[in-house]
């Protein structure tokens, strides 16, 4: 799984059926259903791998899904 940007893993997040990022909270959040995941704060250069792993964990994405989006 390569690294991705944060527009990036948010393109990817929405064709998975995930709305947002909503603000309301610390750091910004996308829903699909009832499930949320938080989505990383803007910062210089892509998602580390280990944090992708995590969100995709919490999501309950697997890499194969991930890539296929």
């Amino acid at each position: 799984m390569p690294a991705v940007s944060r527009r990036g893993l948010i393109r990817k997040f929405r064709s998975l059926g995930f709305e947002g990022p909503f603000s309301a909270e610390k750091p910004q959040f996308m829903i699909r259903g009832s499930q949320k995941i938080r989505i990383p704060n803007p910062h210089v250069g892509d998602v580390d791998i280990s944090l992708m792993r995590e969100i995709l964990s919490q999501a309950g994405i697997s890499s194969q899904d991930w890539e296929k989006a």
